[in-house]
């Protein structure tokens, strides 16, 4: 058993520690989703070298959800960089808009945990 991706937060870690940590998850050929909020922390995660960028769009001191702050930060990514929308994503009106705001990828986790058919909540998110 083994890992192939490791998530890190920019909200949750030093500048030092976001280098150091994004550094040596490359250095053992992890690919790693760099989780930022703002354009703030967008700049921290690019400053490391992350290609790949998630938008988380619960704020995590309210756990409310902002779809507009996603497709807003969509703009700010850099072409060559991944995208991909985290979180809040309920149905497929929100995985539509996020495509069309220019994510490459979806991060789903509560829309699935609730859902009583998991695998029918996948195929409605798919386009």
């Amino acid at each position: 058993m083994g890992a192939d991706c490791v998530l890190l937060i920019v909200a949750a870690l030093g500048d030092d520690e976001l280098r150091t940590f994004h550094n040596a998850a490359v250095g053992v050929g992890l690919d790693v989703l760099v989780e930022v909020h703002d354009e703030a922390e967008l700049d921290r995660a690019l400053s490391v070298g992350a290609t790949l960028v998630g938008v988380n769009q619960r704020d995590l001191v309210t756990f409310e959800v902002d779809t507009a702050r996603a497709v807003r930060m969509a703009k700010a990514i850099p072409d060559g960089v991944l995208k991909v929308a985290e979180s809040g994503i309920r149905g497929r009106h929100d995985a539509l808009t996020l495509r069309d705001a220019g994510y490459d990828g979806l991060l789903v986790g509560e829309t699935l945990v609730r859902s009583a058919d998991p695998a029918q909540a996948v195929k409605e998110l798919m386009p």
